[in-house]
């Protein structure tokens, strides 16, 4: 989500954007509005548009709002806005708060939940969580589940399932 507008937008118009700004050396602008990106967390932290999204529930909202309070520290504070975005359908944050819980931040570590997240995200096709998945059967020595996550992984778009 774009801090600016708080639109969000592909892989793909953002790299057309970067292409653009690189090529003609233009200072780095929202791909959607055009407008100057903040120079700091402090200036996005002032956006009213991305609050008012959260309190309506809009779940890529409540997914950044998180990482606004994960950079500050906030663990639960972050954990709080993902589970809630996470019961909205988000794969994002699915994927988010399996990483909390495999880092222990916030949460005590705890590999049942990770791995719930995980295949959460994994089945709402987040192409990491795929990844990771494939890493965790073959952990595990189920190496024909591990290389089907890899390939779906691969397809989803995750360059690094490639060269597995």
């Amino acid at each position: 989500m774009l801090g600016c507008c708080s639109r969000l937008i592909c892989d793909g118009c953002d790299f057309a954007n970067k292409l653009r700004e690189f090529e003609e050396s233009l200072e780095h602008t929202c791909p959607f509005c055009r407008l100057p990106t903040p120079k700091s967390q402090a200036e996005a932290d002032l956006n009213a548009n991305r609050k008012r999204r959260a309190k309506a529930n809009d779940p890529v909202a409540l997914r950044e709002m998180s990482k606004t309070h994960y950079h500050k520290g906030d663990y639960k504070g972050a954990l709080e806005y993902l589970m809630k975005a996470a019961e909205l359908g988000d794969v994002g944050s699915h994927y988010l708060i399996s990483d909390l819980y495999r880092e222990g931040k916030g949460v005590e570590k705890d590999e049942k939940k990770e791995l719930y997240h995980t295949e959460e995200a994994a089945i709402g096709g987040h192409p990491e969580a795929r990844f990771f998945l494939a890493f965790y059967e073959a952990r595990n020595e189920r190496f024909d589940r591990a290389v089907k996550h890899w390939i779906i992984a691969a397809n989803l778009g995750c360059g690094d399932s490639i060269q597995q």
